[in-house]
């Protein structure tokens, strides 16, 4: 079954959102972000102060109504540990 108005979808998508404050489009984004399980680098950076995690094999998922990431990383020792950071401030790459 072919249906002809699916390229109309992206243009109300967009025209929604053109009608959504600034805040509200920030929570509408945060809505979709959980990163499947991969490889990712995890970099907090608010001024000077800049802070980076490395995910092997993990997700990533945020909790928009609170505005935070959760993930778990390992440190140099291959230990295990939970990390929480601000959603704001916070950028995540995929990596090999």
């Amino acid at each position: 079954m072919t249906y002809k108005w699916m390229w109309l979808l992206p243009l109300l998508a967009a025209g929604l959102l053109a009608g959504c404050s600034q805040e509200q489009q920030n929570r509408l984004e945060r809505l979709g972000v959980t990163w499947l399980e991969g490889n990712y680098r995890v970099t907090f950076a608010e001024g000077t102060h800049l802070r980076q995690w490395i995910v092997r094999k993990g997700k990533v998922t945020s909790e928009p109504a609170k505005g935070y990431y959760y993930f778990w990383a390992r440190d140099e020792k291959g230990r295990k540990f939970y990390v929480q950071t601000p959603i704001v401030r916070t950028y995540i790459e995929e990596i090999p």
